[in-house]
């Protein structure tokens, strides 16, 4: 996924559930939010007549009855200081336009975007302006499933936020990918190239051997593409090798092998030790039942002995 269809997707992520910027402001940065009846998208366009255009990424208005608070939204997946300096512009054409408090929320999953677009923006003698900046750091980690369905834009974050991370970042990007298998509109697509292309080789792999292990029914047309899809392309030397022999053992044993070394990739992934006698366990393993057992454990066992305890 490219840097413009990853800033387009996390934006999307806003235009579609607008709830979710005045979440983030109360419950990642701890603000206190009006009391609202409804969050809406509204005109992004602060250009004057004659005036250079003004645009920002996403504007969501909170209404109880008149506007309470509008939000201007940036999505920064890099530094562009003539962006930041058209923040405080954003915020005094929201104001100006809706009568309202304004304030304007970065997105930066970067931590080094971050701390770049928290810093003030001096605008004259005794007016500095701040962005609120919500960076890798307060971003939830989402990995209960309930959880990421109930609010998959939150999950799909959560997932671009902590996707690489070797503690948790096969289990919030399993909860994403199950929320947007659940969307049976085309977010689940958008969704699910943003939860991949968020990952590393270890996370995707594991991922990748979750969603086909069998254990889970999911109910979209897309979830269900995914998972044919899954269990038609298989572990390549497990394929090859059935067709090579022409046996259904030596297929089993291909899918084995491919199993061991996702397992290994999670284990590595989450830091979990393995000593030598675990090694050989997992490798010399040919139940592919057992396997789906301990790659599911993996996910949030606390040892390797827990993974492999029957």
């Amino acid at each position: 996924m490219t840097v413009s269809a990853l800033h387009e997707a996390l934006v999307a992520l806003f235009r579609n559930r607008p709830e979710l910027a005045p979440e983030l402001m109360r419950d990642a940065l701890h603000m206190e939010v009006p009391a609202y009846a409804e969050a809406r998208v509204e005109s992004a366009d602060f250009s004057e007549a004659k005036a250079v255009e003004l645009r920002a990424d996403l504007v969501v208005l909170l209404v109880d009855g008149t506007p309470v608070l509008v939000i201007v939204v940036e999505v920064q997946l890099g530094r562009d200081e003539g962006k930041r300096a058209s923040w405080p512009s954003y915020l005094v054409g929201a104001r100006s336009r809706f009568k309202c408090d304004a304030a304007v929320l970065v997105l930066a999953p970067d931590a080094d975007v971050a701390a770049w677009a928290s810093e003030p923006v001096p605008l004259g003698p005794g007016n500095v302006f701040q962005a609120l900046v919500v960076g890798r750091g307060v971003i939830p980690v989402v990995r209960d499933v309930e959880q990421a369905r109930m609010a998959p834009e939150l999950a799909v974050l959560s997932a671009k936020a902590h996707g690489t991370d070797a503690a948790v970042g096969a289990q919030v990007a399993f909860a994403a990918a199950l929320a947007a298998a659940g969307l049976a509109d085309d977010r689940g697509a958008l969704y699910w190239d943003v939860v991949m292309a968020s990952l590393n080789d270890a996370t995707r792999t594991a991922l990748e051997e979750l969603m086909t292990s069998g254990h889970y029914e999911y109910q979209s047309d897309f979830a269900k593409k995914y998972k044919a899809e899954g269990k038609a392309e298989g572990k390549a030397e497990g394929k090859a090798e059935g067709k090579a022999e022409g046996k259904a053992e030596g297929k089993a044993e291909g899918k084995a092998e491919g199993k061991a070394d996702a397992l290994l990739r999670i284990l590595a992934a989450r830091d979990l030790d393995v000593s030598a006698a675990q090694r050989e366990q997992i490798v010399a393993c040919t139940d592919l039942d057992r396997f789906d057992r301990w790659i599911e454990r993996a996910i949030g066992a606390n040892t390797t002995a827990d993974v492999l305890a029957e």
